[in-house]
């Protein structure tokens, strides 16, 4: 492990600012919270009445749009777009 040191006057530039940062999220967050609603797979399968595998051709073709967070993290689709 390595140690760093730094000056405390540093350190509480950092911590204010990542303060900041982090306050600027959650009111970005807040603010937008009921303007876009998501939903999983399993919601839209339900929605549609159809199986995964319809859904995920529906992907493919680019019938139905969608976004994806990582590899295989998170699949969403906007309320707006069913």
């Amino acid at each position: 492990m390595e140690i760093i040191a730094i000056e405390k006057k540093t350190y509480e530039q950092v911590k204010q600012r990542f303060e900041d940062f982090s306050r600027q999220v959650r009111n970005l967050c807040r603010e937008n919270q009921d303007k876009e609603k998501w939903l999983g797979n399993d919601d839209v399968c339900g929605l549609l009445q159809t199986s995964k595998r319809t859904l995920q051709s529906y992907r493919d073709n680019g019938i139905l749009p969608y976004s994806q967070i990582g590899r295989k993290c998170s699949t969403g689709y906007r309320i707006l777009r069913i």
